[in-house]
Order: structure tokens, then C-alpha cells, then sequence
């Protein structure tokens, strides 16, 4: 009897629950906790949905509550999540000289959303090794501004720990120290530090394929793929605008008494972070609605493409922009860069916004219906956080009961394998070749 190949979104979501559960039954060990007491399983099934989905909104303090054993559980569930299974058992294939097979090369193009199988391998050493290079970077220049405050072997341990996070939009520090749940308060009076985490964000979310155009073409622009052109695009324009808006929002605000230099450096953090490392140098619940506002926008658009990042996506959201003002414009065809958008590109950005609204106004529902008491504003504001895995909170993730702590497991699940490959597990069917129904118009807008 013929096996049923299982189709790519459902090995993801398969993949990613075996981890959780393997890192939340490693969680609840006692040696996994400081108090060396066993974590309550809905506790440790929370944080390691949280790591391994690069999220980062926690019901314990990671530092204050986890041991050593627990969090380097938690760091490497959030490394294997930021880079996907699927790139590191390829990694470990090629170390091993095994010859990887034409499926693996094929799951690899989907895992990367590439165009074709050409140079899958290849590019999978680049990203490895791409990783750990900046990775590597940026937990020296971090431990050298956190030696001063905790010594060497804890300053280059926390230096390291945050570097693998802020690069995998991952939003878990180990700060708790200095204020339990107070992120990265505690160095916001730091430029380089805050610069590092925001570049270590952006790189990780900017795109594997982006990587690949950079490496390949350098400074050459023109050969970039019409894919990492808009990715690069919207980065920059996003954290340009960013930084304008919570520089006018927080200037008197949470921006009142600093300097302006000072002002402009957490406004470009404030700008980078909800797309979708879910740090935060200020109190998030200390910011102006029409901040708050902005961020939840910006989580929404979260990064790009086959990248470390949550969210709809920076392209996805740029296709539908791009569709728009071509309807508006009253043009035939989709345009930009030179190059015409295929029709099937827009379906499939539709289908993504479409699934991705959903869930969020789904969690929002749920949460709402089952704890009343919560303002409507946190409550969206967590539930975004979570389905665009970015981790920022108000603060009344430690608040929710259990039913909505298990709404926010899933938000965080779904937006981890993407909202589209979420649905999909549940509704691809094999298709079955059937007449095409007749066309007839309806009114629109």
C-alpha cells in the first residue's frame, strides 16, 4: 500500500509541537527551576511554546525563576525555533557528509520560501554559518558592555544568551536582576547596547534570502530579486518612519527628561523591537495610546519572509499596497521595481492577511470572553504580540487565567509555523480535479 506523502505545513507543525513538548517536559524538572521545586506543567508548556516560537511573553521571570539547566533548555529551544529544524538537521547532514536527498532539498525551499531547489545547500551552510558569525559579533560586543555590571563569566554568559536571542526576534533576557520582568530597562542608558540588539533584530529578520542576494551581489542592487528589494525596502522605510512617529508620540512622555541623542536612540529601539523581538528599554505600558497603537501595527507587519521573524510579514503586507494603488490607479497588471507581481502572488497575500486576522480577532474573543475585567486595549495588544511571535506585553500576560494562557499557546503556535501553513494543516485536502463553475460578478467596495 502507497504511503501518503504528508505535505510540508503539517512535518512544520508536527516538528515544532515534538519540541515544545520536549522542552516543556525538560522545564519541569526540578533541577530546571532555581527553587530546585518541579514547574507546574502549564507554566513550562507556556514558556517553551514561548521559546521555541521565538516569542518571548513568559509567566516566570527568566532569570529569577529558571536554573542554569533551565535556561540553556530555553536558549537552545529558541535557537532551534529561530533557524528551524529542518535548516539544522541539514547542517548536521552535511557535517556528516550525508548526501541530502531531493525532498529534503525540496522542504528546504518551502522552509526558506525560495523560488527553486538550486543551491539549497549551499545556502544552508551560508545561513549556519551566517548565524553564528553575527551571533558571535554581537555576544562580544554585549558582554563587553555587561562585564562592568556582572563580571566575566556571568557578563559573557548573558552577553551570548542575548545575542542568540535578539538575532532569533526572540525577546528573553536574563536581566531579572535588576527588576523581574523589566526586560531592557536596565541598559537603556546604554547606546551600544541598545544598537546591537536592534542591528542583531534586524539582521535576523531582514530574510535568509535577503542574505542570499547580499552575499551573492553585494552592493549591486540591480541584481538583488525583485523578493529582497521590497524586503529591504520596507525595513528601512518602516524604521525611518518608526523613529520619526515615537520620537513626536514619547518625546514628552516616556522620552521626558532625556536628551534628544537620547530621545532618538529609544525611538529607532522603540521602531525595531515590535517587529518582532519584543525587547522593550521602557515600560510598554507607560507609552502613549497612539504608541501603543503603532506598535501593534508594526507587530502586525512583523519582518520578512523565510526570516526569524513573526508576523504578516513585511512583503506580504508591501504586495497588498502595491495591488491597491494599482486599483486605485486604474492600472492593468501589478508593478514595481520593474517587474509585474503575478495574480497568484496577491491570492496568496490575501489568504495570509485573511488567516492572520482571524486568529488575532479569535484570541481577542476568547480572552476577552473569559477574563472581562482585562482593558480591550491589553488584551490586543497580547494577542497580536503573540500571533506575530514579537513578546512585547502591557504586563497582564501574568494575569491571564488558564484558558486564556492556553488561547495565547496557540496564537503563539499558530504565527510561529506561519498563519497560512496553520491553516492548512487543518483544511489542505489532496486535490481532485474538478469543472471550473461558471463566472458571474458581484459588487465589491
Amino acid at each position: 500500500m502507497k504511503r501518503r506523502a504528508v505535505s510540508y505545513p503539517k512535518r512544520v507543525a508536527v516538528g515544532f509541537l515534538l519540541l515544545i513538548l520536549l522542552g516543556a517536559g525538560l522545564l519541569c524538572l526540578p533541577i530546571a527551576s532555581k527553587s530546585g521545586e518541579a514547574t507546574p506543567f502549564l507554566t513550562s508548556l507556556f514558556t517553551a511554546t514561548s521559546a521555541t516560537c521565538v516569542t518571548g511573553l513568559v509567566l516566570v521571570d527568566t532569570y529569577l525563576h529558571w536554573s542554569l539547566f533551565g535556561q540553556l533548555v530555553i536558549i537552545t529551544l529558541i535557537q532551534i525555533g529561530g533557524l528551524g529544524f529542518m535548516t539544522l538537521m541539514t547542517a548536521f547532514s552535511v557535517a556528516l557528509h550525508r548526501t541530502i536527498s531531493l525532498r529534503e532539498r525540496t522542504l528546504l525551499k518551502e522552509n526558506f520560501n525560495m523560488p527553486d531547489i538550486g543551491g539549497m545547500v549551499r545556502l544552508t551552510k551560508r545561513i549556519v554559518c551566517g548565524t553564528l558569525i553575527v551571533e558571535g559579533v554581537g555576544a562580544v560586543i554585549l558582554s563587553a558592555c555587561l562585564i562592568p555590571k556582572f563580571g566575566i563569566a556571568r557578563g559573557v554568559y548573558t552577553g551570548t544568551f542575548l545575542s542568540i536571542s535578539a538575532f532569533c526576534n526572540a525577546g528573553f533576557d536574563l536581566l531579572g536582576s535588576e527588576g523581574a520582568f523589566g526586560s531592557l530597562a536596565s541598559m537603556g542608558e546604554n547606546p551600544l547596547f541598545l544598537i546591537t540588539i536592534a542591528l542583531l533584530i534586524l539582521i535576523g529578520g531582514i530574510g535568509f534570502i535577503v542574505w542570499d542576494d547580499v552575499l551573492k551581489h553585494r552592493h549591486h542592487l540591480r541584481q538583488y530579486r525583485l523578493h529582497s528589494k521590497i524586503a529591504l525596502t520596507i525595513t528601512v522605510g518602516l524604521t525611518v518612519v518608526g523613529t520619526l512617529l515615537f520620537f513626536v508620540l514619547e518625546r514628552h512622555a516616556t522620552g521626558a527628561g532625556m536628551s534628544v541623542p537620547k530621545q532618538v536612540l529609544h525611538a529607532f529601539f522603540d521602531s525595531v523591537t515590535p517587529r518582532t523581538a519584543g525587547f522593550n528599554a521602557v515600560d510598554t505600558a507607560a507609552l502613549t495610546p497612539a504608541s501603543q497603537l503603532l506598535s501593534v501595527l508594526f507587530m502586525m507587519v512583523g519582518g520578512s519572509p523565510g526570516s526569524t521573524a513573526g508576523g504578516m510579514k513585511t512583503v506580504t503586507v508591501a504586495v497588498l499596497v502595491i495591488c491597491m494603488f494599482s486599483n486605485l490607479r486604474r492600472r492593468s497588471g501589478y508593478n514595481v521595481f520593474g517587474k509585474r507581481l503575478p495574480k497568484e502572488t496577491l491570492v496568496n497575500a490575501l489568504s495570509v492577511v485573511g488567516v492572520y486576522l482571524t486568529l488575532v480577532v479569535t484570541g481577542i474573543f476568547l480572552v476577552c470572553a473569559v477574563q472581562p475585567e482585562l482593558s480591550f486595549m491589553d488584551v490586543v495588544f497580547e494577542c497580536v504580540s503573540a500571533t506575530s511571535t514579537v513578546g512585547m506585553t502591557t504586563g497582564i500576560t501574568r494575569d491571564l487565567t488558564v484558558l486564556s494562557q492556553c488561547v495565547i499557546i496557540l496564537l503563539m503556535f499558530s504565527g510561529r509555523i506561519g498563519s497560512l501553513s496553520f491553516a492548512m494543516v487543518f483544511m489542505q485536502k489532496k486535490k481532485q480535479e474538478i469543472a471550473l463553475s461558471p463566472e458571474e460578478t458581484v459588487g465589491v467596495g
